[in-house]
């Protein structure tokens, strides 16, 4: 397992210490772990995204999306099987699953639809104008000025 050193980063930087906890959870991702629901990750645009994730079988009321603290959750609750139904093949899955996403700060969830199968989980970077990069104006004040003044006085012949 690779291990990575960020403490020169925190020499010069303020804020940034969640990266150590981001990095360390990317590190221990399991390849072997189900990967039920599939899903995709959509950049629409510059600050719009989506997420993607093939439900089949699920309706609205059985998939609950919760945002909270940086971290979207998409949970999904399971049918109980019909008795009466009897599969020679089953392959639609309709288990119970839970898919968690860090969420990078200023990202909003706008909101969710479920299309033909498929959730849509519509996000936006939503930068408040207090942390906009802005431009400062540059006064100039005419008629006082900075330079040390000058004699408007002419010499007088002695």
């Amino acid at each position: 397992m690779r291990t990575f050193d960020l403490s020169p980063l925190f020499h010069s930087t303020i804020g940034f210490d969640h990266l150590n906890r981001l990095l360390d959870t990317a590190s221990r991702t399991d390849e072997t772990a189900p990967s039920y629901p599939p899903y995709n990750i959509e950049k629409l645009d510059e600050d719009t995204y989506r997420i993607t994730m093939a439900v089949a079988g699920f309706a609205e009321s059985d998939i609950e999306i919760t945002a909270r603290d940086h971290s979207l959750v998409v949970t999904g609750k399971a049918h109980k099987d019909d008795p009466a139904v009897k599969y020679l093949h089953r392959g639609i899955a309709g288990r119970s699953f839970e898919r968690r996403f860090d969420l990078a700060d200023f990202i909003r969830v706008q909101g969710a639809s479920l299309v033909n199968g498929l959730l849509h989980v519509e996000l936006a970077r939503e930068v408040p104008e207090a942390m906009k990069p802005r431009t400062i104006a540059i006064e100039t004040k005419s008629g006082a000025s900075s330079l040390p003044a000058q004699s408007t006085e002419t010499p007088q012949a002695a």
